[in-house]
């Protein structure tokens, strides 16, 4: 009977080696799943990551361009302005003395004429920033 507990006992360490070496196959291969995750998670990150900061900026390019645009345009609607107040005003110097001439009626219609036109420059003035 020896023989046969000897062989049992035997049997035994072999299946629980048997057991042993199967459980350390699954965990490592749990392991190396897992790291596989965790490297796909990365680039995926990755991945994901890079579209938005490029995003981001062309975005803040777009921003850039159009601040300067504005800039640009405000400076030109600025000269444009300047340039009509002094055309205006040089108009305004050369109809002056012919008003001096006009029958006081016609007088009093050219002064109405000049005070609207001022109210109109002066809320033109006030839609136009700068220009005041």
């Amino acid at each position: 009977m020896p023989e046969i507990t000897d062989d049992v006992t035997r049997a035994a360490k072999d299946i629980a080696a048997v057991a042993r070496d199967a459980a350390y196959v699954v965990i490592g291969a749990g392991v190396l799943g897992l790291q596989r995750l965790q490297v796909r998670r990365r680039e995926l990150e990755k991945r994901l990551g890079d579209p938005r900061a490029e995003i981001e900026q062309r975005v803040s390019a777009v921003r850039t361009d159009l601040s300067d645009t504005l800039s640009a345009t405000e400076a030109r609607v600025q000269e444009l302005v300047d340039r009509l107040e002094g055309a205006i005003e040089r108009v305004e110097a050369a109809i002056a003395p012919l008003e001096d001439r006009l029958p006081e009626q016609a007088r009093e219609i050219a002064k109405q004429a000049h005070a609207q036109a001022r109210e109109a420059r002066t809320q033109l003035r006030t839609l136009i920033p700068g220009a005041a």
